[in-house]
């Protein structure tokens, strides 16, 4: 059976799976977070109810957001905004973030997927049981085109918190204090099947202002490539006689900000060289140069390289302008097409550029990826598009089932608040200070 046969054929198998685990999966309304008792609510992302995320975190950082179920994305995030404690509103961050496409091909040529736009990622939603989702709410799902068509509404959105270990720890020599606390994340996520893969879409709102967005692949590995082996696999099993034909995951994310409610943002980019020691000098000397990307840009990681998003309205309480800082994770870089040879895009806003490859939304003559829409347009309002590539050379313990493998990155606040929005009372008079109070 070829491969797009088996990933149907197990997607069939999988619908009664599905019905079965609709009975397990709990749902409760989503509504907005309560106020303490003597204050106003804030006020909440503009969505009904049931399409609003809202939570408190313990170290008083707020997070709203809206959601909505894509027919091709899955789910996308919208009116995000970021509110920690001392700031008197809401702080908006993003117009929206999606998953913009992820492109599978197989080392030996013969497969090639587009999961989002290709694949019905977005119709073959699970239903996740309480275990999945501790201490969370599990929202309800219509799915458009289900793959079970008698059972559209899935249990398949876990919003809950997680500890993340250390936010901050410091030794304080003058008074022997040690100030410490633990960070906790609102965690946002879906699981959707293709074929033999289940993906894991996640996104982490940390109480210090950052946003993590990772894709986890887990399930089985794909029998049917199990090729006999011609050097473009990994033998799995006993004898190794069964090989299992490497491939790549390029995951494409797709981020419109709004940074303070504008979208007239500018994006930057950082650059920094390192010279040689010269006479006089303890050590070589470092330079970075600012760049302002006012073009459509296809741009590449490389050693002390960094871009941002800079508010054009907003600034922070020490007059400095908010932005947002683009943090990679670690990637490999699939050179076999051309959209896939970039680790960034920045292309003006297109309301049909929805998804970096095989993009169906615009018309006859668009080009199909995002490589063709960087043209050197004047950007006014700059959408970002994030490529992150994973090659999975198999191995014995992908079986069974396989771990989860996570590829993904980060935006993290630069100059949103004029510090650390979780620091303590007691150290909160030390803004640019670094001597002792008298």
């Amino acid at each position: 059976m070829p491969e797009y046969g088996i990933r149907r054929a197990r997607r069939a198998a999988a619908v009664g799976l599905t019905v079965a685990s609709l009975a397990a999966g709990a749902t409760t309304a989503a509504g907005p977070a309560a106020a303490r008792p003597g204050t106003a609510a804030a006020p909440a992302a503009d969505c009904g109810d049931a399409y609003r995320i809202e939570q408190k975190l313990s170290g008083g950082t707020t997070w709203r957001m809206c959601w909505h179920y894509d027919s091709k994305a899955g789910l996308v995030l919208e009116d995000i905004s970021y509110q920690p404690q001392g700031e008197p509103k809401p702080i908006k961050v993003l117009n929206s973030a999606r998953l913009a496409q992820i492109h599978v091909p197989y080392d030996d040529g013969k497969n090639e997927y587009s999961d989002l736009t290709g694949q019905d990622f977005a119709q073959a939603l699970m239903n996740l049981s309480p275990a999945e989702c501790p201490g969370g709410t599990i929202k309800t799902v219509k799915v458009p085109d289900a793959v079970d068509p008698r059972h559209p509404d899935v249990n398949g959105l876990c919003t809950t918190t997680r500890a993340r270990g250390h936010a901050y720890r410091m030794h304080d020599m003058g008074t022997d204090k040690v100030y410490q606390a633990q960070g906790k994340d609102l965690l946002v996520y879906t699981v959707n099947q293709v074929g033999w893969y289940e993906y894991i879409t996640e996104w982490r709102f940390q109480d210090d202002g950052m946003i993590a967005m990772n894709v986890g692949a887990t399930g089985s590995l794909s029998w049917d490539d199990y090729d006999s082996g011609d050097g473009r696999g990994w033998p799995i099993g006993k004898g190794a006689k069964a090989y299992a034909t490497s491939h790549s995951h390029n995951v494409f994310w797709r981020l419109d900000f709004g940074l303070d409610g504008s979208s007239r943002t500018k994006v930057e980019q950082y650059d920094s060289a390192v010279s040689p020691r010269t006479a006089g000098q303890q050590g070589p000397t470092t330079r970075t140069t600012r760049t302002e990307v006012t073009r459509e840009l296809a741009g590449d990681l490389k050693d002390y390289r960094w871009w941002r998003v800079v508010s054009a309205t907003g600034k922070n309480k020490d007059g400095h302008a908010r932005s947002y800082e683009i943090v990679p994770g670690p990637t490999t870089k699939y050179l076999g097409r051309g959209f896939t040879e970039h680790d960034l895009y920045v292309t003006e806003y297109n309301p049909c550029e929805l998804f970096a490859s095989d993009n169906p939304e615009c018309g006859q003559g668009h080009p199909a990826s995002v490589d063709g829409w960087v043209g050197g347009q004047t950007l006014t309002h700059p959408v970002i598009w994030m490529n992150v590539g994973f090659h999975h050379i198999a191995r014995d313990e992908d079986q069974q089932p396989m771990p989860v493998h996570w590829q993904g990155f980060a935006i993290a606040p630069r100059d949103v608040t004029a510090m650390n929005p979780l620091t303590p009372s007691d150290l909160a008079w030390q803004n640019g200070h670094w001597e002792p109070r008298s």
